[in-house]
């Protein structure tokens, strides 16, 4: 909250940039909430706090929550790859595999 704030209420720059950011990752908040049977707590019980505490910081960041409707699809356990990431995931396996059950 601390950078939000420094950078919400700082420069012209550092506001447009940060609400910018807001934006862009908004619409994946709905994702913290999905139920996960596993979750020893049904996440939606959290989300009013959660709007509280978020709405007060982007209130002193002078920040302003995006008004939106659209959400992407999915949620923890379903997402959809393209066939890119299985080559993404060999490149950063590469050390690892090379050295099984080394320390770092």
């Amino acid at each position: 909250s601390l950078w939000v704030k420094r950078l919400g209420d700082g420069t012209d720059e550092s506001h447009r940039r940060m609400q910018d950011a807001v934006d862009e990752v908004w619409p994946y908040v709905h994702e913290l909430f999905v139920p996960d049977p596993a979750a020893p707590v049904d996440p939606a019980t959290l989300r009013a706090d959660f709007d509280a505490t978020v709405a007060a910081v982007l209130d002193e960041a002078t920040l302003t929550r995006p008004e939106t409707s659209w959400t992407p699809g999915g949620g923890p356990g379903t997402a959809v790859h393209t066939e890119h990431l299985s080559y993404l995931l060999a490149e950063m396996q590469v050390l690892h595999r090379a050295h099984p059950g080394a320390r770092w």
